[in-house]
């Protein structure tokens, strides 16, 4: 809010001045006869419109994005500056007319008085104030608007001093001075219009600002997990830039890891750039370094599978790989083999047929099921042949933790064992599965057994 009253404000004592210098400048112009004090009314005349333009342009281009202008309407400030390079061009090309007029086709008396030269030099002192203070607000505001206007002022103190020198040259006797100098003028405003109107049109194009996307690239290109910049698109809008990029990741990451990537793009952007609006897309990639494995893992993701226990090995130039594809239990045998029959043929796609690949469906339950405790002269027996049980199996120390559960008339186990601290997680994992094993083999009702391994210390 402080931004725009300060905006509102300064573009208000522009229209002010303006309207001040321009009455001043035609009267002194009419009453001399000079054409270059005329041409420089008409030049403030047209920066009055301009302050006009740029103090209604400003109270538009402060109002916030709404439904229809999702961009906001900041680009109200570079329609106006267009409007503002079109009005500097036709006032030079009338100035430019009537000099060249009066140069070669037509004599006018002009009188060089005290007053032509107190206007002019007022004239320069405004200008100078409101250009500074123009200026300063456009760069604590990055209004373009208040910067065109500020150019236009700028232009005005070259354009007069111009005029000056013309006015001194006049009472000397050198009348043509003064058409030279009305010249110098429009040379001046055509300049001034130039140097507006290209800024200007970059803004309407949504051309990037210089250098912006190349420090965009760079920021994001540094950030952990980025692959690659696959697309940016930078649009200049007013104050704020915004910017609509696509950027690649692997695709073995997680969603929360996704999204922290993003998170860190959007900080560092914003730390060097902070007028930007970002809008970041990612897209998934395979990297080199995917296991065959991790390939699986993830096509199974993407056909909302879960699998698990994927063993892949090679004999005789051969690859095999086997795995569990967990499937909703209340499905039947034809619509779970048509899940897995699908999965193969995507990792086909992906992989190639030369791999065998061997399925194994298992069932899954996704509600939380209901259970009871069994007798305790039931657990008790059953505590005792997993202990002897686990006794059996070299690697495994000693059991803890068990629990027995009876979920809709099947038995199901849990139970911690340790292990020595040094043993590799491979041979730990098959005494697991064996320990597993034997129990199912000798409580013949158990459903499941899962057993947790750790670490003795």
């Amino acid at each position: 809010m402080a931004h725009q009253n300060k905006k509102q404000n300064v573009a208000l004592s522009s229209v002010f001045a303006s309207a001040g210098l321009t009455a001043g400048k035609l009267v002194v112009g009419l009453l001399t006869g000079s054409m270059g004090i005329i041409s420089e009314a008409a030049h403030s005349a047209l920066d009055f419109g301009a302050a006009l333009i740029t103090y209604l342009a400003v109270r538009v281009g402060d109002k916030p994005a709404d439904d229809r202008h999702h961009f906001g309407h900041e680009k109200v400030e570079s329609v106006s500056a267009f409007v503002e390079t079109g009005l500097l061009f036709l006032t030079s090309a009338w100035i430019i007319y009537e000099a060249v007029r009066r140069l070669f086709f037509a004599s006018v008396e002009i009188e060089v008085t005290w007053y032509a030269f107190l206007i002019i030099i007022i004239s320069i002192i405004v200008d100078i104030s409101r250009s500074r203070a123009l200026k300063r607000v456009a760069q604590e505001t990055h209004s373009q608007a208040l910067e065109a206007d500020a150019l236009h002022f700028s232009s005005d103190i070259l354009s007069s001093a111009v005029v000056l020198f013309g006015l001194v040259f006049v009472a000397f006797g050198v009348t043509k001075a003064d058409g030279i100098a009305a010249i110098g003028v429009a040379l001046f405003v055509m300049y001034a219009g130039y140097r507006l109107g290209k800024r200007t049109i970059d803004v309407l194009v949504d051309t990037a600002p210089e250098g912006v996307t190349e420090r965009i690239m760079d920021i994001t290109k540094k950030v952990e997990g980025v692959l690659a910049v696959e697309k940016l698109r930078v649009r200049p809008v007013g104050v704020s830039i915004f910017v609509d990029m696509s950027v690649a990741v692997s695709r073995q990451l997680p969603l929360e890891r996704v999204n922290k990537i993003v998170a860190s793009i959007e900080k560092d952007i914003r730390e060097a750039i902070p007028e930007t609006d970002l809008t970041i897309h990612t897209k998934p990639q395979t990297v080199n370094n995917e296991t065959i494995a991790e390939r699986i893992r993830i096509i199974a993701a993407n056909l909302d599978l879960s699998v698990h226990d994927i063993i892949v090995h090679a004999d005789s130039g051969t690859t095999y790989a086997s795995f569990d594809v967990e499937v909703a239990t209340q499905l039947t045998i034809a619509q779970a083999h048509e899940l897995v029959s699908r999965l193969e043929g995507a990792i086909h796609n992906e992989i190639g047929n030369e791999v065998v690949i061997n399925t194994h469906i298992e069932p899954t339950q996704s509600e939380i099921l209901s259970g009871e405790n069994i007798p305790p002269d039931e657990e008790a027996q059953m505590t005792e042949i997993i202990n002897a049980t686990a006794a059996t199996v070299p690697t495994i120390h000693s059991v803890h933790k068990v629990n027995i559960r009876r979920i809709q008339g099947n038995v199901f186990i849990s139970l911690h064992c340790t292990c020595n601290d040094d043993i590799p997680l491979a041979d730990v994992h098959k005494a697991v599965s064996r320990l597993e094993y034997l129990i199912r083999q000798r409580i013949p009702i158990v459903e499941k057994v899962v057993v947790h391994a750790e670490p003795r210390h």
